[in-house]
């Protein structure tokens, strides 16, 4: 099933060609440089970009896959979450592109994809499986039950592992994105030089917080400044990185044991840290568990995901009208109950 797939949750431009979990192109325009300069993206400026580059980014993915707009036979779009103008361009994009072709239109959920970048990288992942998801604006952890059955496990109640990362980076004066940058220049942790608090959340034993954390990196760094003393910037970065990674794999070794799963994925740009593959990795072959991580090209937001995911989304039944609206927030599981269609 030959499905054009379009990703405009955040400041990526994505528009991909995928035949199942086959990807035929997959074109991302990039806005980071230019948020960059303010520390972070600009939800404006991201939605006039969507609308300047999503036209080109069409036309560049027919070319790529060799393909006419009469051989699409359905399009996909992130329609949640995310930053809700960025959402409402590929959202609208996509409404008028099946309304023209007379193709069914397919709304896809953003952490959805990103689960589902695992299955564009390893044809032999199958549900079920824990997927811990780990990305700038979200991180949950969840059972793939099916390709669209999810039960969430555990998830943040304040911060997100991706922002404490860029929050913290930036009070640093590193370059956005923070995590990125943070992850290059890591050298030793060292948390006796630096001792930074684990946050446990009592609302869920598999729940997550980085709030506390992130709050007490910025003060650390804002008491350096105010007794001139000089901050070892490689070393907090290791430090902050191997804190973070601490939460996200004893909530993750958690649950697997609680489950029973034998098989765990991890998705979302933060799934792209090194450190967190490594340890993830060394800790699933000490408990017998089978890793899936996507290659780095899927971290990131793209396309393509959306397409491997809209694929089950549609074997499902879950298509959409003219109707179909975008959300800046939305669970996982949003048609747990009613089966359907947003």
């Amino acid at each position: 099933m030959i499905l054009l797939s379009i990703e405009s949750s955040c400041d990526e431009t994505a528009v991909a060609v995928t035949d199942g979990r086959r990807v035929l192109a997959n074109i991302v325009s990039t806005q980071v440089a230019e948020h960059r300069l303010y520390g972070g993206v600009v939800p404006e400026i991201a939605s006039r970009r969507h609308c300047e580059a999503i036209s080109a980014c069409y036309l560049k993915a027919l070319k790529t896959a060799g393909i006419t707009e009469r051989q699409i036979e359905a399009v996909a779009v992130t329609f949640a979450p995310g930053l809700i103008g960025a959402l409402l361009v590929g959202v609208n994009f996509a409404k008028g592109l099946a309304l023209s072709l007379g193709v069914p239109l397919i709304p896809v959920h953003h952490l959805r994809s990103h689960i589902a970048a695992n299955y564009l990288a390893d044809e032999t992942l199958t549900p079920p499986f824990l997927c811990l998801v780990v990305s700038g604006g979200n991180t949950l952890l969840c059972e793939v039950r099916d390709y669209t059955e999810f039960l969430i496990l555990g998830q943040t109640g304040d911060d997100a592992a991706g922002e404490c990362f860029d929050k913290t980076a930036r009070a640093m004066g590193l370059a956005y994105p923070g995590g990125v940058t943070m992850d290059k220049i890591a050298t030793t942790a060292d948390p006796v030089r630096y001792p930074l608090p684990t946050p446990k959340p009592s609302t869920g034993s598999f729940d997550f917080s980085f709030s506390g954390l992130k709050t007490a990196v910025i003060n650390l760094i804002h008491h350096a400044e105010q007794i001139g003393e000089p901050l070892d910037v490689p070393v907090l970065c290791a430090t902050v990185r191997q804190k973070v990674c601490d939460i996200l794999l004893e909530n993750t070794m958690a649950a697997l044991q609680k489950t029973g799963q034998t098989k765990l994925a991890l998705a979302g740009g933060v799934s792209a840290n090194s450190e967190l593959r490594r340890r993830m990795e060394e800790a699933c072959m000490k408990r017998g568990i089978s890793l899936f991580v996507p290659p780095l090209c899927y971290c990131g937001d793209n396309a393509a995901m959306v397409g491997a995911q809209a694929y089950y989304e549609y074997k499902a039944g879950h298509v959409a009208d003219a109707s179909l609206n975008a959300y800046a927030t939305m669970p996982i599981d949003f048609n747990k109950k009613d089966g359907g269609t947003p």
